[in-house]
C-alpha cells in the first residue's frame, strides 16, 4: 500500500490533475504582459458542435463556443 507522503501535493489538496493544470495555466496567463496576455486568452476558447442522430443519420449540427475562465 502506498503512503500519502509519496502522493503529489495537488492530490493531497483534494484536486484533480486537470484542476491543478488549469489553475497553473491561468496563473501564467495572468502574469503575461500585453499584447501576449490578450493573445493567450484568445486561444483559450473552445469550439464544438453537437449533432443529433435520427435513424442512423446525423441531423444538422449546432455549433457552440465555450470560454473557460477559472479565476482564483
Amino acid at each position: 500500500m502506498a503512503s500519502n507522503a509519496a502522493a503529489p501535493f495537488w492530490r493531497s489538496a483534494g484536486m484533480t490533475y486537470i484542476t491543478y493544470s488549469n489553475l497553473c495555466a491561468n496563473l501564467v496567463r495572468n502574469c503575461l504582459k500585453e499584447p501576449y496576455k490578450t493573445e493567450a486568452l484568445s486561444r483559450e476558447k473552445v469550439h464544438y458542435s453537437i449533432s443529433k442522430w435520427v435513424d442512423g443519420k446525423p441531423q444538422k449540427p449546432s455549433k457552440y463556443s465555450l470560454l473557460c475562465l477559472y479565476l482564483f
